[in-house]
């Protein structure tokens, strides 16, 4: 009992990590962007990785965690798969309306689902679908407005929606299949996603701004909310790791639409924006499919811990064979 309140306290930690710090990060880039004009958003991306690399492998030789290695192919495959999901990403928004690129993220919770139950054989129940179903419709109402399609923003949409979806599930499988530690796997995959970033950003943010970064005017303040950011950044890529491996893919892009409501809330009593009586209809309704989502999961996980289901390390084992192994094949599990 005692263990799996430490694990509960765990989880709950690593949520409140995750939420703190990537609404903090959110903030501070709408200023950094919006306020003092610096358009640069893959640029600015690839230098958080590396700032995260960087503090990792300080705090790796201080001997904090011990590094443990991975396969190569796993590392690689996986890093660019994360930075060319960061990529699409942006470019999903610089070549749509705003309201198509929140369906876009909004469809990563169906697509991520749609994997896991024919890829890796996951069941998930009609409450989980509905309270699902409910916090999509509430993030859609708060958050979407204008669709306008366009044949390249799509495709790129549809670019960001499987990387993202599949760079995520990776991120939950490795770390179960290698028993690896989210920081562990981090400092391993961080490089890359970080080299992906910083050769093509710059070239992506001119495209897309007009503009060169290296040629931008870099005053005092630019700079210390450039250099805020980074260090929000590492508690950011920290606690994405943190939260995926803990939980789930499903649950990690719940949470990220939970932050959507909040930096809605927070835009509306710090910074002023314009909010109307959908945004709030939307926002209470997003919740209560969280709250539902929550009391389901938590419900379903004690009936799995009594028996009544398949033991997690069964079910785990399962999801990343079928999913690791044509990434790392032939390579034998890590047991503690």
């Amino acid at each position: 009992m005692g263990e799996m309140s430490g694990y509960q306290l765990g989880v709950i930690g690593a949520l409140f990590l995750s939420v703190a710090s990537s609404v903090s990060i959110v903030i501070c880039n709408k200023a950094l962007m919006s306020n003092l004009g610096f358009p640069f958003a893959t640029t600015l991306t690839s230098w958080h990785l590396m700032v995260t690399y960087c503090t990792l492998y300080v705090a790796q030789r201080l001997n904090f965690f011990e590094s443990k290695p991975i396969d190569m192919k796993t590392v690689v495959v996986f890093g660019i798969l994360n930075g060319l999901s960061i990529g699409f990403l942006n470019l999903s928004l610089g070549f749509n309306s705003i309201g198509f690129y929140q369906m876009t993220k909004l469809a990563i919770i169906p697509f991520t689902v749609l994997v896991e139950t024919i890829f890796l054989n996951k069941q998930f129940s009609q409450k989980i679908k509905f309270s699902l179903f409910l916090l999509l419709v509430g993030v859609g109402i708060a958050s979407v407005t204008d669709l306008q399609l366009n044949l390249l923003g799509t495709v790129l949409s549809l670019l960001a929606i499987v990387t993202t979806c599949v760079g995520q599930i990776l991120t939950n499988t490795i770390q179960k299949r290698l028993n690896v530690s989210s920081t562990q796997l981090l400092y391993q995959s961080a490089p890359f996603q970080a080299a992906i970033l910083f050769v093509t950003g710059p070239m992506m943010d001119q495209y897309l701004t007009k503009k060169n970064v290296f040629a931008y005017n870099y005053s005092p303040i630019v700079l210390g909310f450039i250099i805020l950011s980074c260090v929000i950044a590492v508690f950011v890529n920290f606690s994405t790791f943190l939260v995926i491996g803990k939980t789930s893919p499903v649950t990690y892009q719940v949470l990220g639409h939970l932050k959507t409501c909040l930096v809605l809330g927070f835009g509306y009593t710090l910074l002023h924006d314009p909010f109307t009586s959908r945004n709030i209809l939307g926002i209470l309704v997003a919740i209560l499919g969280m709250v539902l989502y929550s009391y389901y999961s938590t419900h379903e996980n004690k009936k799995k811990q009594s028996g009544d289901l398949l033991p997690a390390s069964q079910i785990n084992g399962k999801e990343s064979a079928a999913l690791l192994g044509g990434i790392s094949k032939g390579q034998e599990t890590e047991k503690s």
